[in-house]
């Protein structure tokens, strides 16, 4: 508000107190005059005021007729309505594009307000979770899709990974459910038909488990044939003795591979989530694992550093695999001690296997746990490794809702930590 129409409204005020002081003197009545000069001030001034609130209940009218202190309040609330009104209608298309966005997607998206109820969804909706807009619009979604694992997401809070779950609609289709929180308490929901991809996913699973089966009997056949060939001596000349050495040992490496994975296979189907889980004790876990490494290569050193009693609640075969597979790498990686440590912080159990070794540049870490990954190709051959042992680890924690953590040094070793959250 400029300040010379602000001063302007003071002259004028003192200059009706002024007229009616000088009109009082002159007839002896100072007082009365200058009382009814500010009652006839006041009066207009609320004149003035009833025209502002009279004008403000129909805001979209043309401002009243004012000059002075009073016109420019009028344009300036006049100016901040239409930026207002602008603004507003900028929102609303923004709103619109988003909304006529969502409802073009083929994924299911509902909008949910702080206190769970529906404020939008699109027509995807009705398709997947059986939700229909207007109709539902400030229902509790919650109340719609009645399912145990679908309100323990919603209501849990922790919408870092997805929630895989049945559909409401159709019992034989999946859904991939994401959350993402927005506004003040405000959240959005997509959900994805993966029904296909899940069945794309069981059908490579099960390939690789039935070929792998059947992969069994005729190597076990062949390796057993090449057993009694070495055994009986019948391959004396070496011309024929180290080629039947050979296959013997790409025969072992098969059937490891093998082994493996149809141990992955199995990890990844959740055929052993039916399986009891109990409190196991790690410090004998891993003193099993000792065991069983020292009797393949008696002359390594294998340390034991056991920092915590607490047992960790899992599944032994599972537990133990994971260990096997961290030990038998460290082993194969280097020619040092290694080390098995059971430790724990307020929040977290670990269970360690660090070795001293070359170390892992740190370009292939994020990729170790890739099925058949190998940071050198042609160590392949020489450790005689499947290259699955850190992807059965990953799949192992990722049941215990534990994962993998990876320090390693170039020429200083490397730590493999299996981080497990004590809640």
């Amino acid at each position: 508000m400029g300040r010379s129409v602000w001063w302007q409204e003071v002259i004028r005020v003192l200059a009706v107190c002024l007229f009616a002081a000088a009109i009082g003197t002159l007839s002896g009545y100072v007082l009365p005059l200058l009382l009814l000069a500010m009652a006839g001030l006041l009066i207009y001034w609320l004149l003035q005021l009833r025209r502002v609130a009279r004008w403000l209940r129909r805001p979209d009218t043309e401002p009243p007729e004012a000059t002075g202190l009073w016109g420019e309040i009028f344009d300036r609330v006049y100016h901040l309505q239409r930026a207002d009104r602008e603004e507003r209608g900028r929102l609303q298309t923004t709103v619109s594009y988003l909304r006529d966005s969502f409802a073009a997607l083929k994924n299911a998206t509902v909008m949910i307000d702080p206190q769970g109820n529906i404020e939008w969804c699109n027509a995807a909706s009705a398709r997947l979770l059986g939700l229909q807009y207007p109709r539902d619009r400030g229902q509790a979604i919650l109340n719609l899709v009645r399912l145990p694992a679908f309100n323990a997401y919603v209501d849990g809070g922790d919408y870092q990974e997805p929630l895989l779950m049945d559909s409401p609609r159709d019992g034989g289709a999946r859904l991939l459910i994401e959350i993402t929180p927005f506004g003040a308490g405000s959240r959005l929901l997509f959900a994805r038909d993966v029904t296909r991809e899940e069945r794309m996913q069981e059908m490579r699973r099960d390939f690789i488990a039935n070929v792998s089966h059947e992969l069994r009997t005729p190597l076990t056949v062949i390796t057993g044939y090449l057993h009694t060939l070495l055994d009986a001596g019948i391959a004396s000349d070496e011309r024929i003795h180290q080629p039947l050495v050979q296959m013997r040992q790409q025969a072992r490496r098969m059937e490891n591979l093998l082994r493996d994975l149809l141990w992955l296979s199995r990890l990844e189907s959740a055929q052993d989530e039916s399986e009891d889980r109990a409190a196991l004790d790690i410090a004998e876990i891993m003193s099993e694992v000792r065991t069983e490494a020292l009797g393949v290569e008696p002359d390594r050193e294998i340390n034991l550093v056991v920092e915590s009693r607490r047992e960790l609640p899992g599944n032994y075969r599972q537990i133990h695999s994971a260990l096997s597979n961290l030990v038998v790498n460290a082993l194969k990686y280097s020619d040092g001690p290694v080390e098995m440590r059971w430790s724990e912080d307020e929040g977290h159990l670990y269970l360690s296997v660090t070795d001293v070794g070359p170390g892992i540049d740190a370009v292939h870490i994020p990729r170790l746990t890739e099925r058949f990954y190998r940071v050198e190709k042609s160590r392949a051959q020489e450790t005689g490794g499947t290259g699955l042992g850190l992807a059965i680890v990953k799949h192992v924690l990722a049941a215990h809702q534990a994962w993998l953590d990876i320090d390693s040094r170039l020429g200083r070793g490397t730590t493999f930590r299996c981080v497990f959250p004590l809640s």
